[in-house]
């Protein structure tokens, strides 16, 4: 994706020995002013995911700041974009940052179906809207 005001995703997974250096790095995501939205640290199961992950929101002219900032932790990431294929979404489009889980691609849209930032909600992704302060 060339446009910096794409849409894109981030979720980060921790084990329990690891949530706390995932909510740290939370909190560090609430604070920057390039973050968009920083969903609740999820400790099982949610969607595609099997395991405990929180999401980001941001765009694209972010993500490379994003990356590095989760790589720095050791935490494994997946980081995609929103389009109007889910699937490709989160396989094909997608970019893992340390060892990849193996997601439950039933859930998701298939292409075509896609409810993409209709279901996240456009405003996620409009700068006006600002971070999310990380709940407790």
């Amino acid at each position: 994706m060339t446009d910096p005001d794409a849409p894109y995703h981030a979720h980060v997974y921790y084990d329990p020995a690891e949530r706390s250096a995932a909510a740290a790095l939370r909190d560090d995501f609430g604070r920057n002013s390039a973050i968009l939205f920083v969903g609740a640290m999820a400790d099982g199961a949610a969607g595609p995911h099997p395991i405990a992950q929180y999401e980001v929101h941001f765009l694209a002219r972010s993500r490379d700041a994003v990356v590095a900032a989760i790589a720095a932790t050791g935490l494994r990431a997946l980081v995609h974009p929103l389009t109007d294929d889910d699937v490709a979404d989160h396989t094909s489009l997608a970019q893992w940052i340390g060892e990849p889980v193996d997601l439950d691609l039933t859930v998701l849209d298939p292409p075509g179906g896609n409810q993409g930032i209709p279901r996240f909600g456009l405003s996620d992704f409009q700068a006006s809207t600002g971070p999310s302060a990380p709940s407790t």
